[in-house]
């Protein structure tokens, strides 16, 4: 079993006396966000989970940990988003210079192949227009070289729950901008030449368009055939359907919860209300077997009930996510 931690949240950075606690105890409880009765119950033992999968913009507050997991005996690696927006995109997440130093002090420890750079998602504004994201691109591959092999980006999918957020930006003089034609060409062919240039190769996240004749491939940011490079094993190939048509993942468990995080990103499609985070966060209780208050399974020396094994139920609000984009 792949563990995603967390697609929803970034638990490495607010999260990780809770997640050791969980691991230490070898289960973690996972609430439906529509109805927190309905609980499922993950296996974290060694011998349950294959690799552990963290999505972070800061994994510093977990490095005391990482020797304990590995004399435990876990598989993992990270997916570091790392950008240089303006705060009224990017309010709280660290500075870059700390990010850089973050990033190169995790690749030095673990191996750069398993810190995978994360450039995304991609907005254009009136703030960061393409020009921003050549320049800003370029600045940090060559700060990167030699501490990653790959790079994801993605292009910002403006979902409903974000026009209030996007409303509020351009009451503050930052408005969306197109980019298309020659102008995006241009710039996907200059990430490339940025990635090459510092042995990186590009690949896309969840992308409907087609960028291949720029040279970046369709990426799987939980990728089997990386997994297997990486670490030696074999894991499922199977597409995780509770992702969107053009996510390439397989098939993981999601630990985290939403409207959780509290970078506020101003783009971010797992937070609803930066009040509810702050409200969730209060509720949060690191000796909780659930993220947020304190949800637990009937049995936690069992799976849960065949009738969640198939997706966690969290995933189920992932599917009507993707599907109606609210």
């Amino acid at each position: 079993m792949i563990i995603s931690a967390s697609r929803r949240t970034d638990i490495p950075a607010f999260y990780g006396e809770w997640f050791m606690n969980r691991i230490r105890a070898g289960y973690c409880a996972v609430p439906n966000p529509f109805n927190p009765t309905q609980v499922s119950h993950v296996l974290l033992k060694p011998d349950d989970v294959d690799v552990i999968v963290f999505w972070t913009r800061n994994p510093r507050p977990l490095f005391p940990f990482l020797t304990q997991l590995d004399k435990s005996g876990y598989r993992y690696y990270f997916l570091y988003t790392l950008m240089d927006n303006p705060r009224l995109l990017d309010p709280k997440c660290p500075p870059l210079k700390v990010s850089l130093k973050t990033f190169q002090e995790l690749a030095d420890r673990i191996g750069p192949e398993k810190v995978i750079w994360r450039y995304d998602p991609v907005v254009f504004s009136t703030a960061t227009p393409a020009d921003f994201h050549k320049e800003t691109y370029q600045r940090i591959a060559l700060a990167l070289q030699g501490h990653t092999r790959r790079c994801v980006i993605s292009i910002l999918d403006v979902y409903r729950k974000l026009q209030k957020r996007l409303r509020e930006l351009e009451r503050c003089g930052v408005e969306l901008l197109a980019c298309e034609g020659e102008a995006f060409g241009d710039l996907m062919r200059t990430f490339v030449r940025a990635a090459n240039d510092n042995d990186m190769k590009v690949f896309s996240c969840a992308e409907e368009i087609d960028l291949q004749p720029f040279g970046i491939q369709p990426g799987k940011c939980i990728d089997h055939d990386y997994i297997s490079k990486v670490f030696g094993i074999n894991v499922t190939n199977k597409k995780d359907p509770s992702q969107r048509k053009a996510c390439g993942c397989v098939i993981s468990k999601d630990i985290g919860m939403y409207d959780t995080c509290l970078f506020g990103c101003q783009y971010c499609y797992a937070t609803t209300s930066l009040e509810r985070v702050k409200i969730n966060h209060k509720n949060h209780d690191p000796a909780s077997p659930s993220l947020v208050g304190w949800h637990d399974t009937p049995s936690t020396n069992s799976p849960a009930p065949k009738l969640f094994q198939k997706y966690l139920p969290g995933e189920y609000f992932d599917l009507i996510f993707r599907f109606t984009g609210s």
